[in-house]
């Protein structure tokens, strides 16, 4: 039976951490590796080359949030691992869309960069997000 207050702890939480560590990586690029930051015409160098990342980042960091979810559970199953996932992606592709499109910041990207130009890095980031709970839970039935 799904826990829903657990659920959306650990989803934010990975969430925040793999934005850090996003946000971290694009700031060690431009700061230490001294990667062109961005300006009016791009989102520059140093976020540019984290691209490839995006989607390790969470690979490695949301199973261990969904295991730290499932073992919440009395007696999880396939079916509260996949419910998991659907609900944690289709959070994360609303909130993209606000968080990196809609809403005006300096990281802000328009609706191509962040949907056409990102790929396929965000759909593999979604594939991640999604899959996480499956793969967790499979390795939990060991």
């Amino acid at each position: 039976m799904q826990n829903f207050g657990y659920s959306m702890l650990w989803f934010w939480v990975s969430y925040i951490v793999v934005t850090l560590i996003g946000i971290l990586h694009t700031t060690f690029n431009i700061y230490v590796l001294h990667m062109k930051p961005m300006d009016s015409n791009s989102m520059g160098e140093g976020y540019e080359k984290t691209k490839p990342f995006h989607p390790l980042y969470n690979i490695i960091i949301f199973p261990v949030f969904a295991y730290l979810y499932l073992k919440t559970l009395t007696a999880p199953t396939i079916t509260d691992a996949a419910l998991t996932g659907l609900l944690w992606v289709s959070i994360t592709i609303i909130f993209d869309v606000f968080g990196w499109v809609i809403i005006k910041h300096p990281w802000r990207l328009s609706f191509r960069e962040f949907y056409i130009e990102y790929q396929p890095w965000i759909s593999l980031v979604y594939l991640a997000i999604f899959l996480s709970p499956l793969v967790t839970f499979g390795i939990m039935m060991i």
